[in-house]
C-alpha cells in the first residue's frame, strides 16, 4: 500500500486531503502538534467525514495514525524517508516551521539511498505554496542534500478548494465538510509525474486556476463575511439573507470576472456559471459557518498579493473598476473581533498612527493615488 505524510490533522486535513488520500489507496500519517488529535488518530486508525448535503452520508477513512512532531520529531523524518507523497494543509504562517522535518526528512532518504522520486504538495490558501516551501526546506539541507533534492524532490504547487467550517463534535476526529471538492496540481513542478490521483486534476500551468480560486473564492467568502460583519450578520448564511450584502458579493465576483477574463482569457460565461456555484455553496443550508471564522486574521487579507489588494492592483492596471472591491477593504479595515490578534492589532494600529500610514503599512502599497482612494473609502462607512 502507497505512504503518505500529511502536515495538519484539522478538519481540511481530516476532511479534504485525508479522504482523497484513503480513496486513492494510501495509508497516512497525520503530523500535527494537537495531542488530542494525534492520541485519537492512533487509538482508531480511523475517523468519519460528513457530507452537509441532503441525507447527509458519511465517508469513513480508515489506515491512518498520528505523530506529534513537536513530541516525537524522528518520527516524522523516519516516515518521510520511506513515504510515496507528502502533502500539508497547515496554513501559510506555518510552513516554515515544518521545513526543517522536510529537510531531514529528504536528507534521512538520501541517507538511506531511496532514490525513488517524491513530490511535496503545499495545499494552502496562497499562490505558489509548495514553491514558497521549497525556499524555506533550501535553508535547512546540505549542500549534498540540496544536489538530491534538486534531482529526486518535487515541490509542484497545488490549488485546493473546500469549505469546512468551524465545528465541535464530541469525537474529536468526526468533521463535516461540504459536496464541493477541488484539487488542482501543476505537472511541471512534479518529480514523480506516474503517481497520479482520482479525483484530482493536473494541469501544466496552474496559476490561471489559482488565481480563480483564490479571486473567487477566497475573495468571495471573505467578501461575505466583511459585508455581512458590517450588517450585523454572525454567520455567512444570514448575511447572503442580507440582499445588500449578497448584491455586493455578486458586484465583486463580476470585477474579478473582468480581471480573470483580461488576464488569463476564461469564458465569460464559464465564470459566470462557476460564480453562481460559488454563491450556492456559501449559502447551504447545512452549514454553519461563522463569519468570525471566515474574516479573522484581516490584516494578512488585506496583504499586497492577498484576496483584495492583489485584483485591485491588477484592475487598476488595465483600467477597468474596482469599486465594490474598494468598498469591502473599507469594511476590512472596520472589522472589530476581539477573539481575533490580528482585528485587535489593525484596530489598534488605527488609534496609533493616521489611515494613511495604517494603509500603506498593512496593504505594502506605494501607489498614491490607490492608497487614497482606500483611504477615501474607509472614512466614507
Amino acid at each position: 500500500m502507497k505512504k503518505a505524510v500529511h502536515f495538519g490533522a484539522g478538519n481540511i486535513g481530516r476532511g479534504f486531503i485525508g479522504e482523497i488520500l484513503f480513496e486513492n489507496g494510501f495509508e497516512i500519517a497525520f503530523v500535527d502538534v494537537n495531542e488530542t488529535i494525534i492520541d485519537a488518530l492512533n487509538a482508531c486508525g480511523s475517523y468519519e467525514i460528513e457530507i452537509a448535503e441532503d441525507g447527509q452520508r458519511r465517508i469513513p477513512v480508515s489506515g491512518v495514525r498520528g505523530i506529534n512532531n513537536a513530541k516525537n520529531p524522528e518520527a516524522v523524518v523516519a516516515a518521510i524517508a520511506e513515504t510515496d507523497l507528502v502533502t500539508t494543509a497547515i496554513g501559510p504562517n506555518i510552513l516554515p516551521f515544518i521545513a526543517p522535518l522536510i529537510a531531514q526528512g529528504i536528507e534521512a532518504r538520501q541517507a538511506a539511498e531511496n532514490k525513488n522520486p517524491l513530490d511535496v504538495l503545499a495545499c494552502e490558501n496562497m499562490i505558489g505554496g509548495s514553491e514558497f516551501l521549497y525556499e524555506e526546506v533550501k535553508k535547512h539541507l546540505s549542500e549534498a542534500g540540496l544536489a538530491f533534492a534538486e534531482e529526486y524532490i518535487g515541490f509542484p504547487n497545488a490549488a485546493v478548494d473546500r469549505i469546512v467550517p468551524a465545528q465541535s463534535h464530541e469525537d474529536p476526529l468526526f468533521v463535516v465538510v461540504e459536496p464541493f471538492n477541488e484539487w488542482v496540481v501543476e505537472t511541471r513542478g512534479m518529480k514523480n509525474p506516474e503517481l497520479v490521483l482520482d479525483k484530482v486534476h493536473y494541469e501544466v500551468e496552474l496559476e490561471p486556476f489559482i488565481e480563480r480560486k483564490l479571486f473567487s473564492v477566497n475573495s468571495g467568502h471573505a467578501t461575505s463575511a466583511y459585508t455581512g460583519a458590517y450588517y450585523g450578520a454572525k454567520t455567512i448564511l444570514e448575511a447572503l439573507q442580507n440582499t445588500t450584502v449578497k448584491n455586493n458579493v455578486e458586484a465583486v465576483l463580476a470585477e474579478i470576472r473582468s480581471l480573470l477574463i483580461a488576464k488569463w482569457g476564461f469564458d465569460e460565461q464559464a465564470l459566470v456559471d462557476y460564480h453562481k456555484v460559488i454563491i450556492s455553496r456559501f449559502e447551504n443550508p447545512f452549514i454553519v459557518d461563522d463569519i468570525a471564522r471566515v474574516a479573522r486574521t484581516p490584516i494578512r487579507k488585506l496583504g499586497f498579493d492577498e484576496r483584495f489588494i492583489r485584483p485591485i492592483r491588477e484592475l487598476k492596471e488595465r483600467g477597468l473598476s474596482y469599486q465594490y472591491l474598494l468598498q469591502t477593504v473599507a469594511y476590512v479595515f472596520t472589522y472589530k473581533d476581539e477573539t481575533d490578534e490580528e482585528s485587535m492589532q489593525l484596530q489598534a494600529l488605527l488609534v496609533e498612527k493616521s489611515l494613511e500610514e495604517v494603509v500603506k503599512e498593512v496593504t505594502g502599497l506605494r501607489d498614491q493615488e490607490l492608497i487614497a482612494e482606500i483611504v477615501a473609502a474607509v472614512e466614507a462607512n
